[in-house]
């Protein structure tokens, strides 16, 4: 449950999907992972050599010490020296004593938490950024595991071992459990009798190693734990043909244990009826406040007018791999041209190395016509979806691309860089430009936002409402209860 802590989309939207979904399959208990990306955590309760919660504490004790891992999962800096210096002594010995401890049989204990008092917490913390509030009581009531050692330190410890020849990974004791589903290599073994299943979302970090943050680390964590999962006899679950191939490429001894099953589109994203009339107040109300320029034109009145703003969306992260700068410049070829009203709505948080795109950027927010927001709720995002001239999804490398998919969901229609995974997973529901030419991602978009183009318009809205479907819920989940049972047989 480690990415449900963090972000709203991608990864983080499918742990939470997943968990919901796979909970709805019959035959399937699931029991969440609560591990947190660099905090160490309070242990839970204990568990019997069975898995079962074990007795031997008074109720009040119980909750005290549930408490305690709900303020490890989000505490900030130690209130104090001791604790400070605790916590410092944790992160460094744990899990490197760990990893060491798999080399002579120890396995790290996992513990329970129990969520019955804290479903505030469950629920807002990990669940509600994807899920309806019909789903809280069926979230909030499953069972979790405390894994202490942050999930960044571990796989720290792999890539520093590894360096010295032998790359060192705890085993974490998953007795009582069939099978444990990782979101991405896992930097950790799983007691015997578990089957250990990574969703593999794409092989970026060795194939595109440039276009990462921290890439030599990053790309050395990702391989090494990979590997480790391999030998252990790991399945993998791709998120997309495209992807299955990428893995395959680095690793072909893989084949008979990686499959495809797509992610699951939100429930959020359904055909939108509403007016434009909110349109203009969404992009007033979401600007991003950090890159907001003092002087500069008040884009809400400049440009926004009753509704009746053309426009243009794309809704990413803000890093390089995900071609914002090819975009704005094929935005400025358009406003040059035919459509010198034309917006652009830019949705998503900053991510690594995105300077240089706002240094790009700057001119146009202070100006007006470029809009970059952040925080958009789902409800509001699928009004923008449905009432752009198109959604564009220009990135150089993807594992599968929600943006497009909730896009189509959404009734709007779609513009895609060629690369393998769009045409795969958008089949013939998107219009395609090459990711390495502005001229031709210009043209592309013309192709759809001219006048003439209504027809071709609504033929891309009937493929894709189509061509989502397949990734519904009920449409994947049955895919995921032929795999586990393939998998545990």
């Amino acid at each position: 449950m480690r990415p449900s802590l963090d972000g709203h989309s991608g990864i983080p939207q499918e742990a939470r999907l997943l968990f919901r979904g796979l909970g709805q399959l019959e035959g399937v208990e699931v029991i969440g992972l609560l591990q947190s990306g660099n905090l160490v955590l309070e242990r839970g309760l204990p568990l019997n050599r069975n898995g079962s919660l074990a007795g031997g504490q008074a109720a009040p004790d119980q909750i005290e010490r549930l408490s305690q891992v709900v303020v490890s999962l989000q505490q900030g800096p130690a209130s104090h020296r001791f604790e400070h210096l605790r916590k410092r002594l944790l992160k460094l010995v744990g899990p490197l004593g760990a990893a060491v401890g798999a080399l002579v049989g120890r396995q790290v204990p996992l513990t329970a938490f129990d969520p019955t008092h804290f479903k505030d917490f469950v629920w807002r913390a990990m669940f509600a950024k994807s899920l309806p509030i019909e789903d809280f009581d069926a979230v909030t009531q499953r069972e979790f595991r405390v894994m202490r050692w942050p999930w960044s330190l571990v796989n720290a410890v792999g890539v520093a071992s590894a360096a010295c020849g032998h790359a060192l990974y705890p085993r974490l004791n998953t007795r009582g459990i069939d099978l444990m589903i990782a979101e991405t290599p896992y930097p950790g073994r799983v007691s015997r009798g578990t089957r250990m299943v990574v969703r593999y979302h794409d092989a970026i970090p060795l194939l595109m190693p440039h276009t990462i943050k921290d890439r030599g680390y990053h790309s050395a964590m990702h391989y090494h734990a990979l590997r480790r999962n391999a030998a252990d006899g790991a399945w993998f679950a791709c998120v997309s043909e495209a992807t299955r191939q990428d893995l395959l490429s680095v690793m072909p001894a893989l084949e008979p244990r990686a499959v495809t099953i797509p992610n699951m589109v939100s429930h959020h994203f359904v055909a939108e009826h509403a007016p434009a009339d909110r349109v203009p107040e969404i992009i007033w109300s979401r600007k991003n406040r950090h890159v907001q320029h003092a002087g500069g034109a008040d884009i809400a009145q400049a440009d926004l007018n009753q509704g009746k703003l053309p426009y243009l969306l794309m809704v990413s992260t803000v890093e390089p791999r995900k071609n914002h700068i090819a975009l704005l410049d094929a935005w400025e070829l358009l406003r040059s041209g035919a459509c010198p009203q034309l917006n652009l709505v830019c949705v998503g948080s900053m991510g690594w190395d995105h300077t240089t795109i706002l240094q790009r950027f700057a001119p146009w927010l202070a100006r007006g016509g470029l809009h970059l927001l952040e925080n958009v709720p789902s409800d509001d995002l699928r009004l923008l979806y449905r009432h752009a001239q198109a959604t564009v999804c220009p990135s150089f490398g993807e594992g599968f691309d929600f943006s497009g998919i909730e896009a189509m969901r959404s009734g709007g229609v779609v513009a895609a860089s060629d690369i393998r995974v769009h045409t795969d997973v958008f089949g013939a529901a998107a219009e395609y430009f090459s990711a390495y030419s502005a001229q031709d991602m210009a043209s592309a978009i013309a192709r759809l936002i001219e006048p003439a183009a209504e027809a071709r318009r609504e033929a891309l809205r009937q493929e894709g409402d189509r061509v989502s479907q397949q990734y519904l819920p009920e449409r994947v989940l049955p895919q995921w209860q032929d795999f586990l049972r393939r998998v545990v047989a």
